[in-house]
């Protein structure tokens, strides 16, 4: 059972006296070091010791009392090897002016070292019969009670500040979609994960992979492991059994390095991959739904030395689905990522692999034959289109490496990327082809893309102490370079239909007409089709940059006593983008900025925790101007204020959240015609207030809900499109039964939104996007190494939209989804 090291602050001078009472009365069943000292495989890396007393307590199956405040400045070297609980303990606590003391069977209490007039008193002597009055008053002591860092709640962070820090000790909003919250909502994919996240929403891709808007924003490339990606990983991040938890961070991330163009001023998506450990994991999972098809998983894990010291880590999977009415989908996928790692006395390597091949369907989508849903064309199926489909194949290699000094902590990581995707699309343009005027005329558009890119971070932590002022100082120097397209000329070549094909280029779209009436479904003749292809197919190639992106990081995290933290960093970026005029010649773009973030944390009581922060987001755009320019560099800034409230005894968090980000310049808006010259976009103001609820309120009962409550002003005083204003889901999971195992369960939740508005790309004609609201529903059977989950998605088969879309591309959701899904493990 793991723990988080968040307690209710409390007067304990009876509390721990009944502790010594429990002990004393069962001292006689307890060893002399206090609990079993079998030998355990123990693999605890080099961490703050409040997340190593963690993981101890996790792999000891031992709950652990610690002082408030006692360890908060303390660094562990790790605990590695065959060990009883107590020799690895005593590792964790070697060079800390900290002791162990054993009251039962499954408690420990950690503390400083015992001073004249700070005694705890001893377990009673189990020859002697207990006697309460002999207990000895104690002093009032702050304790923090390791309560339960299992189900909706999660406490920790690494993300936001490259360290590994408590989520109340960070000024800012922060959601962790656990593992638990996963499988409980039966997610399939990454889009499902963060469904009920405060101000986050999924849209789906034209042309291209999906993306997330946090706070009106586009999410950017998004991260994994906290590390900046170089390109978007959407439709070719691994199936959710590679993944060991989603972390949603609100607000400019370009401190972290995440400066990708993509307008991702109000946040990013950090996805953490599943890595060796030296606890033995073997569980197979499986779905089975309509849509989604049939998945299969294996995730194995544990050590592979006799010693303990290399643990590794293995997760395959496989996924096949079936195809829509009307004939789409059919879409497959493979992934497999090995990893291993070492542990030694200071140090700590790691490896991994990770291999995607995904064939994804496109969303089942229409179009508008004019300004409004009711004029959305009946039919969604076009004869002469290859089907709705991309293909995203992408291999990644990724290491870490952690070493103690004496005085300071080392950490390193990287990872190398390669992606190809392709795919076919249909929509329709309303301009004439040829010598035709005025027609609404579908289009097919195909894609290719190859992009490779790398990130390197590397850190230096150590932490000092002035009395009651802790600091814990990071240095950190990273280096991302990201390639995208091959850079060549290509050649096209006719085919038999008449139609261009690019046949040597590794980035390109391609748009070609059809001669099919998307109003009565009828298809042109062959000798109107003859007509308009030759002339009306377009290539647009893409590609052939280098962009670079450097960075130079400091960062101080004060704790002031126990009630006081401060958050400091800055960065220095630079910015290269490497790529070519029209006429071949060389064209580099040098941009760079200092990005600051200050954050402050008071904490009125132990479960209680105020905060402000402000921080600033820096964004290149390589588009050029119309005096052949580049156009200039966007930039914004974020105000936050909120609070994280511990309830129902530290086992469930209510965070609050108000902000204000403010953007100088947002989308681009570039010219439809030759040389598609670009001016810089309208600035805009987002506003709002968001309040997230995670954990558990009562025995077996699970709870996740959002609220959020948004505006957004453009500065040219156009509407804002895809930004309704209130958005609320709510999901709930109760275990019941008798037993330990509680052997059934139940989860139902509720998501829903206000209109939106969207825009015709032509005309600009404003039209409405109504607001919906879905149900869905699980039962689940849990045997003692299995669970089996039978649910419904969308239970009243509602017509649902997506949150933003034009007249070209109309996404419509799937109906009522039947799931069936579970795992065992053996």
């Amino acid at each position: 059972m793991q723990y988080s090291l968040r307690g209710r602050r409390r007067a304990i001078t009876g509390a721990l006296a009944l502790v010594l009472a429990h002990g004393a009365a069962c001292a006689a069943e307890v060893p002399a070091d206090g609990f079993s000292s079998a030998p355990v495989a123990f693999a605890i890396a080099p961490q703050p010791l409040a997340t190593a007393l963690l993981a101890w307590g996790k792999q000891a199956n031992v709950q652990v009392l610690t002082a408030s405040g006692s360890i908060a400045s303390w660094r562990s070297g790790g605990a590695q090897g065959v060990l009883t609980p107590n020799a690895a303990l005593d590792e964790l606590l070697q060079g800390t002016d900290l002791e162990r003391e054993s009251y039962d069977a499954r408690t420990v209490v950690v503390r400083q070292r015992q001073k004249p007039g700070n005694a705890t008193p001893a377990p009673g002597d189990p020859a002697a019969p207990f006697d309460p009055a002999d207990v000895v008053p104690l002093a009032t002591v702050d304790v923090q009670g390791l309560v339960q860092d299992g189900g909706f709640k999660a406490d920790t962070t690494r993300s936001v500040t490259r360290n590994d820090a408590h989520l109340t000790d960070v000024p800012q909003s922060i959601s962790v979609v656990t593992r638990d919250v996963i499988e409980s909502q039966q997610a399939v994919d990454i889009g499902d994960v963060a469904r009920y996240v405060a101000g986050v929403q999924y849209v789906d891709g034209y042309g291209g992979a999906p993306l997330f808007l946090i706070r009106g924003f586009d999410a950017g490339h998004g991260m994994t492991d906290g590390m900046p990606n170089g390109i978007a990983r959407t439709e070719d991040l691994p199936p959710l059994i590679g993944i060991e938890r989603v972390e949603v961070l609100r607000g400019p991330e370009a401190i972290l390095g995440d400066a990708s163009q993509n307008n991702n001023f109000g946040g990013s998506v950090n996805v953490v991959m599943k890595r060796p450990q030296a606890e033995t994991v073997r569980t197979i999972t499986y779905s089975l739904g309509r849509y989604d098809g049939g998945r299969l998983g294996i995730d194995l894990a544990g050590t592979a030395s006799k010693d303990g010291s290399v643990t590794y880590r293995l997760v395959a999977a496989g996924q096949r689905g079936e195809k829509t009415d009307e004939g789409d989908g059919g879409g497959h996928g493979a992934y497999v990522a090995p990893s291993l790692a070492w542990q030694g006395e200071r140090t700590r390597v790691m490896g991994g692999l990770e291999f995607v091949d995904n064939r994804v369907p496109g969303p089942e989508h229409t179009v508008l034959l004019g300004a409004s849903l009711a004029s959305a064309s009946p039919y969604r199926s076009v004869p002469g289109t290859p089907g709705d489909t991309s293909t995203y194949r992408t291999g990644r290699a990724v290491f870490e490496l952690d070493h103690e000094f004496e005085d300071w902590t080392f950490h390193s990581q990287g990872q190398y990327v390669r992606q190809r995707s392709d795919g076919n699309s249909w929509s329709y343009v309303s301009s004439g082809f040829g010598t035709q005027s005025n027609v609404l005329s579908a289009v097919a558009r195909s894609f290719r893309y190859t992009g490779t890119y790398w990130t390197w971070q590397n850190d230096l932590t150590r932490t000092f102490r002035y009395g009651d002022v802790t600091h814990t100082v990071l240095v950190g120097v990273d280096l991302a370079r990201t390639h995208a397209g091959d850079g060549g000329s290509g050649t096209t070549t006719e085919t038999e239909s008449g139609t261009d094909e690019v046949t040597d280029r590794d980035a390109y779209v391609t748009t070609r007409p059809l001669a099919y009436d998307l109003r009565t479904g009828a298809t042109m003749s062959a000798k109107y089709n003859a007509l308009i292809a030759p002339v009306s197919t377009t290539v647009q190639t893409l590609g052939g940059s280098w962009q670079t992106n450097a960075g130079v990081y400091l960062q101080d995290q004060v704790a002031i006593g126990d009630d006081w933290n401060v958050l400091a960093a800055l960065r220095r970026t630079t910015y290269k983008l490497e790529t070519h005029w029209t006429d071949g010649s060389p064209r580099t773009i040098r941009k760079a900025r200092w990005i600051p973030k200050l954050g402050v944390v008071y904490k009125l009581t132990p479960g209680i925790a105020l905060y402000a922060d402000s921080s600033t987001g820096f964004q290149p755009d390589p588009l050029l101007g119309k005096d052949g320019q580049p156009l200039p560099v966007a930039t914004s800034r974020q105000v936050e204020v909120g609070g994280k409230f511990d309830l129902f005894d530290h086992r469930a968090r209510l965070t609050a959240a108000v902000y204000r980000i403010h953007v100088d310049h947002s989308v681009d808006l570039v010219s439809p015609e030759p040389p598609f010259f670009a001016t810089p976009g309208p600035g805009q103001t987002n506003r709002g207030v968001e309040l997230e609820f995670s954990g558990r309120v009562a025995e077996g009962l699970d709870v996740l809900a959002s609220v959020t409550e948004a505006r957004i002003h453009n500065n040219d005083d156009t509407r804002p499109t895809g930004s309704p204003r209130h958005q609320a889901a709510a999901w709930a999971s109760y275990r019941f039964g008798d037993g330990d195992t509680k052997p059934w369960g139940v989860g139902a939740g509720i998501l829903a939104r206000s209109r939106s508005i969207g825009r015709t790309s032509g005309d600009g004609q404003y039209f409405g996007i109504p607001g919906q609201a879905s149900v869905e529903t699980n039962v689940s059977r849990y045997g003692r190494n299995w669970r089996l989950t039978l649910g419904v998605k969308n239970l009243f088969a509602r017509t649902l939209y997506a949150v933003n879309f034009d007249e070209t591309f109309v996404p419509v959701r799937q109906g009522r989804v039947v799931l069936l899904s579970g795992s065992y493990d053996f």
